[in-house]
């Protein structure tokens, strides 16, 4: 089960970087996009850090028991 949790922790750096791809490419023909798009960038990185948090507690609890 913690592969898959670090498998989805992975998959929102990786959305995050596509996230600031797009922001960036469309910085100057779409500014309202690009910040949408830096926005979304902004709210995967927080659920990356947000989910290895959960995951290493989740881990330290069940190594406890």
């Amino acid at each position: 089960m913690t592969k898959a949790f670090k498998f989805f922790e992975y998959a929102y750096l990786i959305i995050a970087i596509i996230f600031i791809v797009e922001g960036i490419l469309r910085w100057n023909t779409n500014r309202e996009k690009a910040y949408l798009f830096l926005g979304f960038s902004i709210l995967a990185i927080f659920m990356y850090f947000f989910k290895k948090r959960f995951r290493k507690k989740t881990e330290a609890r069940n190594k406890n028991q």
